[in-house]
């Protein structure tokens, strides 16, 4: 009895050659997106029919055997084309299908192939061979995280809300790089058909931070110098992710000079840390007094006299 030829890495969307690994990766995805749960009323009855299609052609191309027996049909078969099985293939055996529901079971191409249930053959969940399983896990979330220098350096718990309204309490460990994935399991998108959740993966990544500038593991700051301690040198309070130090300005440093701090920078993992640099920029009085404006003066002078000498 002649019958419609399925093509059935068509269906998956997958060459001839895929491997294992990218046939198991096309269903699920496909299944996910094709279960009849998700469909509206009104396309239920097509996406129930294009869930079978995906379910049989995994059902072949999963199973070593059964895709070496397709295999062999060649490669000149076309999807829709009049195709008498081989001598010697089909026929009826008793296969137990996982619970179907109301989906219905596989093509006369299948049954040609690989034989059909037998008429009166149970349909219960407790499939051993051939099972088309419904319970499908549900995919994995990724999302970005922004997180400040403080949280990557001391650890916090922040409460996050999901785009489905969920609220989802986060630790994210002392000591962090920003990259870090954080894995929350089942916390991803939900199963079908009882199957469990997936996992939420949310990558660390490091917010704008007014004080600090990321570079690597190190971080930059702003160091403001008035011209005269550029010029004679101080001693100075800056705040650092660690808390308040005092930093000594050398004399004679020049705008842009980066002084560091050493391991006062971000977790560079295995416990230790990167750099702090201040990076020098000179400021100058916008309205100086006028005892400045003298001092100002006499500074020009002295610069004026010694580039006279």
């Amino acid at each position: 009895m002649a019958v419609k030829f399925r093509d059935y890495y068509e269906v998956l969307g997958v060459a001839r050659t895929a491997s294992a690994d990218e046939i198991k990766r096309a269903y699920r995805k496909l299944a996910r997106k094709l279960h009849p749960d998700l469909a509206p009323a009104a396309e239920r009855a097509e996406a129930t029919k294009r869930f079978q299609e995906i379910n049989e052609a995994n059902e072949v191309l999963s199973d070593p055997e059964k895709r070496a027996k397709y295999d062999a049909l060649g490669e000149n078969w076309k999807n829709g084309q009049e195709f008498t099985p081989p001598p010697g293939t089909g026929g009826w055996q008793r296969v137990e299908f996982d619970d179907f529901e109301d989906l219905g079971g596989f093509s006369d191409f299948f049954a040609s192939m690989f034989g059909r249930a037998a008429p009166g053959a149970g349909r219960g969940r407790a499939g051993r061979r051939g099972g088309v399983r419904m319970e499908m896990p549900g995919n994995d979330v990724e999302a970005e995280l922004p997180v400040t220098v403080d949280e990557l350096l001391q650890g916090s718990k922040r409460r996050i809300q999901m785009s489905d309204g969920r609220n989802i309490d986060v630790e994210i460990p002392r000591g962090s790089r920003e990259g870090t994935a954080l894995r929350l399991a089942g916390q991803g998108g939900p199963g079908f058909g009882g199957g469990p959740a997936g996992d939420l993966y949310l990558h660390l990544r490091l917010a704008p931070d007014a004080r600090y500038r990321a570079s690597g593991d190190d971080l930059d700051m702003d160091l403001p110098l008035q011209p005269w301690q550029a010029v004679l040198g101080d001693q100075v309070r800056i705040e650092t992710p660690d808390g308040a130090v005092k930093l000594t300005v050398p004399p004679g440093t020049q705008s842009g000079t980066r002084l560091r701090l050493r391991g006062r920078g971000l977790p560079r993992g295995g416990g230790a840390r990167g750099d702090l640099h201040a990076v020098a920029r000179i400021v100058v009085p916008e309205h100086p007094s006028e005892a400045e404006r003298r001092a100002y003066e006499a500074l020009r002078q002295a610069a004026d006299g010694k580039a006279g000498a």
